[in-house]
């Protein structure tokens, strides 16, 4: 199951200490583990009015709680045109900027879309709806140099860069879909060309999703490679609800980095602190215990975390480079839904932040940040 598919079915559903506090490691360095969390929800939330606290309800700015907890990364998702205006190259800046002054690093991914990307949809922005496969190259390379070259302007330039996101299926369909690996190749290496033109420190990711699908990963990576794309690091989107066991995590990963020498990052996951919801709009995950043995509350989640990370860190090598928690601080804040065309939509995720439904960080926040 998809994560965008899971959102757009649970709307249907209701309608009917390695770095140093504040030291940013230097421009694509990967010295310390990442402990990273995705806040790409972040801007419209504060705009919204939601607030973040500490366990004792004392309220802070949320990257100062993420950093102060021991988070040293942070993600950012990148839209080409969203319909509500948010995770556009203005807010992505302005985020990273407050990130890097707070002395965490910046690992951006780029959608190449203008909603959700994920294996089930890759559509193209409507701006480059008719183009062909040379536009489309160009409107990546473009939109990606755009992007980042107004990060290192602002004096946010990210270490870490994500060309295309959970690209089992491929991107910018049907051009560059999975039966079109040819175009796919191109469209990456043009983003990646962006990247080292543009931030040439910068580490180069490539993402699937389904941590634990291994024939998935070597197929992907394989005929990427067998095409001349490069990059630098492995991503994999790892919810233990959805992709699998840990073991199956454990050998993919194992594999990824010793296959092709490259450092493998766990760069997506979440689970439950609580099976409710606070919004009264049903959640994705709603079992009392979504996999065995780790129920949905807060030491469930924070125990699905560190045995997320132990399989990580188990990677041989030393080649096990990190953990991110997808969408920590995504709670239910009104006008802060799953739909960037519906104003009034609703958020699924809210069971799942590091900030719980009184608005406080979870007991795993802290287990993230000292991984």
């Amino acid at each position: 199951m998809k994560r965008r598919t899971a959102l757009t079915t649970a709307a249907a559903a209701l309608a009917a200490p390695a770095l140093a506090l504040g030291t940013a490691e230097s421009a694509g360095a990967q010295t310390a583990f990442a402990r990273g969390a995705d806040i790409s929800s972040l801007a419209k939330s504060e705009a919204k009015g939601g607030v973040y606290m500490w366990a004792d309800g004392w309220k802070e700015d949320a990257i100062w709680i993420l950093q102060k907890s021991g988070v040293n990364w942070i993600r950012l998702k990148v839209w080409v045109n969203p319909a509500d205006g948010y995770n556009n190259k203005t807010h992505v800046v302005n985020v990273a900027k407050r990130a890097r002054a707070a002395g965490m690093n910046v690992l951006v991914d780029f959608h190449y879309t203008d909603t959700w990307a994920d294996p089930g949809a890759q559509t193209k922005p409507a701006a480059w709806a008719n183009y062909s496969v040379a536009q489309l190259k160009t409107a990546i390379y473009n939109h990606t140099a755009d992007v980042l070259g107004a990060m290192s302007a602002a004096g946010a330039a990210p270490q870490m860069v994500q060309v295309g996101n959970e690209l089992n299926a491929g991107m910018l369909w049907p051009t560059g879909r999975y039966d079109q690996l040819d175009n796919l190749a191109q469209f990456l290496i043009s983003g990646a060309g962006a990247v080292r033109a543009t931030v040439p420190a910068a580490k180069v990711m490539l993402h699937l999703a389904e941590g634990g699908n291994n024939s998935v990963f070597r197929w992907f990576f394989d005929a990427m490679k067998a095409r001349g794309v490069t990059w630098d690091a492995i991503g994999a989107s790892y919810y233990p609800y959805w992709h699998g066991s840990l073991s199956g995590l454990q050998s993919n990963l194992n594999d990824m980095a010793s296959r092709y020498g490259k450092p493998v990052y766990v760069v997506e996951t979440a689970y439950p602190f609580n099976p409710g919801d606070r919004d009264g709009f049903g959640n994705i995950i709603s079992a009392a215990t979504p996999v065995s043995g780790y129920p949905a509350s807060y030491t469930g989640q924070s125990d699905m975390l560190r045995a997320i990370a132990n399989v990580v860190k188990a990677v041989p090598n030393g080649r096990g480079a990190g953990v991110f928690w997808w969408e920590a601080t995504w709670t239910a804040v009104t006008g802060n839904g799953w739909d960037p065309y519906d104003p009034n939509s609703k958020n699924g995720w809210e069971n799942q932040a590091l900030f719980d439904f009184a608005w406080k960080a979870t007991p795993a926040l802290k287990t993230l940040g000292t991984l």
